[in-house]
């Protein structure tokens, strides 16, 4: 298990985009994280007033995020890396991620080459995929002078 002050000391996201609370099991290709929804999250002020909703494109970036997790933990400068999207593909949205669900996040390798990878994610809400989709992403160098 991975707690938040692990998860910061390997992803370079951090408050408001900081989308994993907690790393349940990672190893293997494999990962399995946890986002908490709670109604303070900035992003619920406007998507949408009355309704709130968590937005498609950020439950597909937890997802990302946990894939980050996975493939930098064992990437001994991580700390000079970055891990970009490149291609989000056969992305699907079931069921809407509401305040106070708890968003599983899986990520597993399809395939890794050199700085390049692509990662199956799933987001789970109560054993229900809420959303899936293949992650493609490269990791480069982080710009000079550029820190943590």
């Amino acid at each position: 298990m991975i707690d938040i002050q692990g998860i910061l000391d390997i992803l370079p996201h951090r408050y408001p985009f900081l989308l994993v609370d907690r790393v349940l099991e990672v190893g293997d290709g494999h990962i399995l994280a946890l986002k908490n929804v709670t109604f303070n999250e900035p992003h619920f002020t406007g998507h949408f007033p009355g309704a709130p909703v968590m937005p498609g494109v950020l439950i597909v970036e937890a997802m990302a995020q946990a894939g980050g997790i996975m493939l930098l933990k064992e990437v001994p400068d991580r700390g000079s890396k970055l891990v970009y999207f490149s291609a989000i593909n056969e992305c699907r949205f079931r069921r809407p991620v509401l305040p106070g669900d708890q968003l599983m996040l899986e990520a597993t390798l399809v395939r890794r080459r050199q700085n390049f990878a692509v990662v199956k994610g799933v987001a789970r809400v109560d054993g229900e995929i809420a959303a899936e989709a293949m992650l493609s992403c490269a990791m480069v160098d982080r710009p000079q002078g550029d820190t943590q």
